[in-house]
């Protein structure tokens, strides 16, 4: 009998720091869980990366710790395609080919392009402008059907279908269009020192951050200096950001229910609940960080998971670039 062939769900994250709590929780959770219900194809995007000035050494030490980690986290490389964007040169030659496919007016709505420009006003370089365009050649090399997206992700995944829609429009059955996947559970953590911003690996302030490879002791630190209300009941209230992302945390490491972590911590604190909140992340992370040293200690073993994934990577790309290409007309 016939194996039903499972649709493909593709994926990127950044290397321009160490891995988070909120890129935890947030994604490579779901990718873990993705794993058995689609054929997976996930990568390090750091070409993206270095719209914003980089330091070399630093970078290269980034990059293997994001794929240890994030290998770490449960991706298994002998069931999913996990790469190194850099090492598989079809993503910017199909980029600078669907550079001429996107207008200058879609560019430059790009809310992430003003709200970088702004953050690196020294800095506002071509690529951060036209890096949407080497997002959707990400996707649109593996012909991928789902993409799993955040609220702030959704803006370019929809430029991704009018640029795959614009082409196919001139150049028929060229890439396949991708929908949104939106996981059943995904956690969107905030800022421990500003709840009313996303958890950043670039907040200005070290104490907004968790880290997937902080000791414990400086988990537990950030989460009892974490920002709350003026009040002490531990309850999810419109407005009280601070204790509602301590609740939702709490929640996804625990895997508890918003009523049932109100009523067990009926009539305690929020010197209790934080404390509390800080154990269970450290409890969820420590296997994670166990692996990674593991991981991290055995170079050879990283480097051939990579290059192996980034031959199998370079050719299905291929075959989408060459179909593209001689749909343009190139010889």
């Amino acid at each position: 009998m016939e194996t039903e062939k499972k649709q493909i769900a593709l994926s990127l994250i950044q290397p321009s720091g160490t891995i988070t709590l909120g890129n935890y929780l947030g994604a490579i959770r779901n990718w873990v869980k993705m794993q058995d219900e689609f054929d997976c194809v996930f990568a390090l995007a750091d070409l993206h990366t270095i719209t914003v000035r980089q330091e070399p050494p630093k970078m290269r030490k980034n990059i293997l710790d994001a794929y240890a980690s994030i290998l770490a986290c449960g991706i298994d490389v002998e069931k999913t395609l996990f790469f190194i964007q850099s090492h598989v040169p079809t993503h910017a030659e199909l980029a600078w080919i669907l550079n001429c496919y996107t207008q200058f007016g879609e560019l430059s709505r790009m809310t992430q392009f003003k709200d970088k420009s702004v953050k690196h006003s020294d800095n506002i370089n071509a690529g951060l402008f036209t890096y949407p365009s080497l997002m959707a050649a990400d996707i649109l090399l593996y012909q991928a059907d789902y993409v799993p997206v955040g609220a702030d992700q959704m803006q370019h995944l929809e430029l991704t279908r009018d640029i795959a829609n614009r082409f196919n429009g001139l150049y028929p059955n060229v890439f396949k269009v991708p929908k949104a996947y939106i996981p059943k559970t995904g956690a969107r953590v905030m800022s421990l020192q500003d709840p009313s911003k996303k958890m950043s690996k670039s907040d200005e302030n070290a104490n907004g951050c968790v880290h997937l490879l902080d000791p414990p002791e400086v988990i537990m630190k950030k989460f009892k200096r974490a920002v709350t209300d003026s009040g002490s009941c531990v309850r999810y209230e419109e407005g009280k950001d601070g204790i509602n992302n301590l609740i939702d945390i709490y929640g996804a490491v625990t895997g508890l229910s918003r009523e049932q972590i109100e009523r067990d911590f009926d009539g305690k604190g929020y010197g209790d609940f934080k404390t509390a909140v800080g154990e269970a992340v450290v409890e969820a992370l420590r296997p994670i960080k166990a692996e990674y040293e593991r991981l991290i200690a055995d170079k050879a073993y990283l480097e051939g998971c990579y290059k192996k994934a980034d031959e199998i990577a370079l050719r299905i790309s291929t075959r989408t670039l060459n179909k593209a290409k001689k749909k343009i007309g190139f010889i």
